[in-house]
């Protein structure tokens, strides 16, 4: 076993190969976020959420960047039809890029107030667009604006893809953050990291959600609570492990919560996606850096494409 791991459970070594192996890629932000893999282009994005700049990397062209200004972008996911989806705290909504380039916004008022500032997003496969809704962007200006709040609290949305509908999924968050399916889709994964700004009530958790006829939340559960720091973004494979950012790097966790081990980064974790052609490597977001492991666990977030 490499110096990059700790084994809590012995299942742990079940996404372990022989030659699993942390690498840096990159070092290039000044608040590194929002991966996401483009299948297509064997190429991963992220955003440098305080740097205002999204970034390119792939193996055949190193680092590029894909977007300078960018509006302070945060999370980022793919639509089914394989457009990317994201988080602008400096516009406060969430956006799609076309395939010509051009950027639509799709969301960024509630009930015709302006959001906070969305933070992460995830497309279920039947389109619907689901995201948290943090004030971070807002609260001062490194990575938006410094405004006040006109909604009354930092909900999960989800945005109906028919009808362009935003409705409240659940309220029973303070903070909510990264976010995920099931591989069913049955239940969904909600950070809440507001143990920041509550230091003595706040939570450091991973709720989990049912989802009930496909369009909200109901009966939540606490799946666990991550330490050291607070649980960001996150992923889910196709056996249903939870795969959150921590303090001392990526947090694998069972179905059931239980901490099964840790791939060991040494900056602070924001996120991670799935990648590759057989979506078997880890790209991780941390600090100023990508990095990257292969696994044998597989992702779950690119199955809806057509």
């Amino acid at each position: 076993m490499g110096k990059n791991f700790v084994v809590c459970d012995n299942r742990f070594k079940d996404i372990l190969l022989d030659g699993s192996e942390l690498e840096k890629l990159v070092s290039p932000a000044i608040w590194a976020e929002g991966p996401v893999w483009l299948p297509g282009a064997d190429a991963v994005l992220f955003s440098d959420v305080k740097g205002n700049r999204i970034f390119r990397w792939s193996e055949r062209d190193g680092l590029t960047l894909f977007r300078n200004p960018a509006n302070y972008n945060n999370g980022n996911a793919l639509d089914r039809q394989g457009r990317l989806v994201s988080c602008e705290h400096g516009r406060r909504c969430v956006s799609r890029t076309e395939k010509d380039g051009s950027i639509t916004v799709l969301a960024d008022k509630y009930d015709g107030k302006r959001l906070n500032s969305p933070n992460d997003l995830v497309v279920k496969s039947d389109g619907g667009i689901w995201f948290t809704d943090p004030p971070y962007g807002i609260i001062g200006d490194q990575e938006g604006y410094k405004s006040e709040s006109q909604v009354i609290g930092c909900w999960v949305y989800r945005l109906d893809p028919e009808s362009g509908e935003l409705s409240i999924a659940t309220t029973d968050v303070q903070r909510p953050n990264g976010l995920a399916f099931s591989p069913d889709e049955s239940i969904l994964y909600v950070a809440d990291m507001s143990l920041v700004d509550f230091p003595t009530l706040g939570r450091r958790r991973i709720t989990a959600y049912e989802v009930v006829e496909g369009k909200r939340l109901a009966n939540a559960r606490k799946l666990a609570d991550i330490t050291p720091g607070i649980p960001d973004g996150f992923r889910v494979d196709r056996e249903g492990r939870i795969f959150t950012s921590s303090d001392d790097g990526i947090q694998v966790l069972a179905p059931d919560g239980t901490l099964l081990g840790k791939i060991l980064v040494p900056e602070r974790v924001s996120n991670c996606t799935f990648g590759g052609k057989n979506e078997d490597v880890l790209y991780i977001t941390a600090t100023t850096s990508l990095y990257r492991i292969r696994l044998t666990a597989r992702g779950v977030q690119y199955t809806h494409l057509l």
